[in-house]
């Protein structure tokens, strides 16, 4: 089959094995002094290791090989503990092969490997971790048991970290980019916001990934043209993180695009709305 594939230039090579470190997957050893590609089903063609690189030896090319394997890289990468098994998915989701991380963390299962988690940091003073009981809002109708109010999402996946930047869902699209605890807090999120939408959602306070998801969101803005951008955030302090990782996109990839901002009580209601164009226009 014909499919991406990296491919060594060996005259450029000088056998300093960086690359090998930049590929978890085990496709790549230095044999004879020079690095090869030992394996094409090792081989996921995304170029993880042509970054590590310092002599420019490593390209990605379309080419007759043979389909990549995901479950038997995984055999390879479950032995070699924590830390490759956590590179090697976050690479999978970096890139959108969300078939190969499902198949990934359905191979750890089976083996009874524990996936690795990133550790969560709990603020004690922070007001976005403060627990509150909240009284329910008034529905406007009451809904009958397993009552199917229909789904107004657009593309999945919606989770920053899995979405594909080159998605053609994102072209000519009025862009939704939301915290994940706002469809939790605000009971009309489909109807309301989310109909006619392209999603994206993240954790400006848990996540790890804050200057990752500039970037992505900035190769959005750079590839598709965007009309708009609505950004939806809770009302405590740490979720004003939502508005700039849009700002600084934008910035980045050097579009204007208008944009509207709202903040989410806790209880559920707006508490706040402000039109955003003109710091966003760069």
């Amino acid at each position: 089959m014909k499919r991406q594939i990296i491919r060594i230039d060996e005259e450029l090579c000088n056998g300093c094995g960086q690359c090998i470190t930049g590929c978890p997957e085990g496709a790549l050893q230095i044999i004879d002094g020079k690095a090869r590609l030992v394996s094409d089903l090792f081989c996921d063609g995304l170029g993880a290791c042509i970054g590590t690189c310092p002599q420019g030896a490593i390209i990605v090319e379309e080419r007759e090989a043979e389909p990549y394997d995901e479950r038997r890289v995984m055999v390879g990468i479950a032995a070699k503990g924590t830390s490759v098994i956590a590179a090697h998915l976050q690479h999978l989701r970096e890139h959108g092969e969300n078939g190969y991380l499902r198949e990934a963390l359905e191979y750890l299962q089976e083996q009874g490997v524990p996936v690795p988690v990133a550790a969560v940091h709990h603020g004690g003073g922070c007001p976005g971790s403060r627990e509150r009981t909240i009284a329910p809002r008034p529905a406007a109708r009451q809904a009958g048991p397993l009552e199917e109010t229909g789904s107004e999402l657009r593309q999945w996946p919606v989770q920053l970290a899995l979405v594909n930047p080159a998605s053609p869902s994102f072209d000519d699209a009025d862009l939704l980019v939301v915290a994940d605890c706002v469809p939790f807090a605000y009971g009309d999120f489909h109807r309301h916001f989310l109909a006619g939408r392209s999603l994206v959602m993240f954790c400006p306070k848990l996540d790890a990934r804050i200057d990752e998801y500039v970037e992505k969101l900035a190769e959005v803005f750079s590839r598709h043209r965007v009309r708009s951008v609505t950004a939806l955030r809770m009302e405590v302090p740490c979720c004003g993180g939502v508005r700039m990782v849009v700002q600084k996109a934008l910035e980045k990839s050097g579009v204007s695009v208008p944009m509207r901002e709202y903040i989410i009580a806790i209880d559920g209601g707006i508490v706040g709305e402000r039109a955003l164009s003109e710091a966003c226009a760069f």
